[in-house]
């Protein structure tokens, strides 16, 4: 495969870099040492170097030698683990105990610092660079603190970029598409009020536990009955709280969940029908719904279709247009780099990570990012920069 030389060349840094985060992982708005290790690397390449944004957030700014047209784009990677005790045994595993990187945002990391690397030294490009090294990505939105504190107005960009590994992809393949990639994320915690009661004597109360039953059940009507069939979304209950004790019945049980759509017009249906549902069941019983949250987490990641275009070029030139899957299925996974995509135009590619053996999963505790995508990765940035900011004169 045709990875710049030069990058193949420092591979072995790269892989050093990634291990050493991987074995140091931090978790969302705490990656101060990450941050301090990601704008060290940025320095010692002659990168302008900002910090600040989304507190943990590392921005490098980088200016091309072959005549300034004014334009910029921004590449970015976000830095974050995750709570999970690594079950891994080699040398580079987690010294952070209940903390790992299971989603291979150290690769991630390691890439972009790679394309850094490479881009610092050739400068072989014109107009601008910003390098995104954003914080938080998991659960809690950092790429949306980032834009909500200015991300474009102190760094603007005409457009940006996102890369993800993809275990079970082959290594060598590039996939992106236009239109949705990934999905929306929301939360949903449903009370279910009913009146307790010694559990052989279930006449005398008003049993929230078969309630909480029925509306999980009912749930799956938002899906099957409420929405066109032609569309996707999941709606789940992923937690059930009730109870103390084997023989009373409580008088609250706690429902939580998620859902997920490709579409915000879509995703912007399910509250009103989540608490329709839970409200009218729990009526139907006697019971009450005590109190309802949902919180709209992460909009769907949707790429535009010119910088799509963009993406699978550069792709194309680093693994062979062959190997560019254009239209892969979206994923119902979902990624705060969505934020950045309401801002601007921009594209979000998944790069192949091999094999699942052994539990190569993302979020799965004997997950390892694998080292042998680095140059891939890191090459794939330095062609989508040099192919749009091509050098003048």
């Amino acid at each position: 495969m045709p990875v710049v030389n030069r990058i193949a060349e420092f591979h072995p840094d790269m892989q050093a870099w990634r291990r050493e985060i991987h074995a140091n992982p931090e978790t969302a708005f705490e990656e101060v040492k990450t941050a301090e290790f990601v704008a060290r690397r940025l320095g010692e390449f002659g990168i302008e170097v900002h910090q600040g944004l989304a507190g943990t957030g590392v921005v490098g700014t980088l200016k091309g030698r072959g005549g300034g047209n004014g334009k910029a784009i921004a590449l970015r990677a976000d830095m974050d683990a995750l709570h999970i005790n690594e079950k891994n045994r080699f040398a580079h595993v987690s010294r952070n105990p209940g903390k790992m990187h299971a989603c291979g945002h150290d690769g991630h990391t390691a890439m972009l610092l790679g394309a850094a690397r490479y881009l610092a030294e050739t400068r072989n490009f014109s107009g601008t660079v910003h390098f995104i090294f954003q914080p938080a990505e998991e659960n809690e939105g950092g790429g949306r603190v980032m834009v909500e504190q200015g991300l474009f107005k102190q760094f603007p960009a005409e457009a940006v970029y996102g890369l993800h590994n993809m275990p079970g992809v082959p290594v060598g393949k590039i996939c992106v598409r236009s239109g949705p990639m990934m999905a929306s994320c929301d939360n949903f915690e449903i009370v279910v009020q009913g009146r307790g009661s010694h559990a052989a004597f279930p006449h005398l109360g008003v049993d929230c536990v078969v309630v909480a039953a029925e509306i999980v059940g009912a749930l799956q009507s938002v899906v099957a009955r409420a929405t066109d069939p032609l569309e996707s979304l999941v709606v789940s209950v992923t937690q059930i709280h009730g109870g103390d004790t084997w023989n009373v019945l409580p008088d609250q049980v706690v429902l939580r969940g998620t859902a997920r759509a490709f579409k915000p017009e879509i995703q912007k249906k399910i509250k009103p029908a989540v608490e329709r549902v839970a409200r009218g069941v729990a009526a139907a019983h006697g019971a009450a719904i005590a109190d309802f949250r949902y919180i709209e987490c992460y909009p769907p990641t949707v790429n535009t279709a010119p910088e799509t275009d963009k993406a699978a070029a550069a792709a194309a030139s680093v693994v062979g247009g062959e190997h560019v899957v254009r239209d892969p299925a979206p994923c119902m996974g979902s990624e705060d780099f969505a934020f950045l995509l309401q801002a601007k135009p921009g594209s979000y590619v998944w790069l192949g990570n091999g094999p699942t053996e052994g539990n190569c999963l993302l979020h799965n505790p004997h997950y390892d990012f694998n080292d042998e995508i680095l140059s891939l990765g890191a090459s794939y940035w330095v062609a989508l920069v040099e192919q749009q900011l091509p050098r003048q004169g």
